[in-house]
């Protein structure tokens, strides 16, 4: 069986590889982006809003990758 191929969940160890970094480069964006617009004025209503959806996605993507590399971890455990 191929060393990169995880059989018990199926996914290939370069998969998740990519699915690490393209969250972690995502996570990266949205901090970028919350920081330009935590310098926005608190009454400006439309950054303000930006900003809370930013923030939620930003906990999305956090979440994703801590599942991924619990599920990565447990998988390894396993073998």
């Amino acid at each position: 069986m191929n060393k990169s191929h995880d059989a018990s969940s199926g996914i290939d160890d370069a998969l998740i590889a990519e699915a690490t970094a393209q969250l972690n480069q995502e996570i990266k964006v949205l901090d970028t982006w919350l920081a330009e617009l935590g310098q926005a004025s608190a009454s400006d209503e439309e950054s303000m809003a930006a900003y809370q959806s930013y923030m939620d996605m930003r906990a999305s993507r956090c979440e994703m990758l801590s599942s991924l590399l619990n599920q990565t971890k447990s998988t390894k455990n396993a073998e």
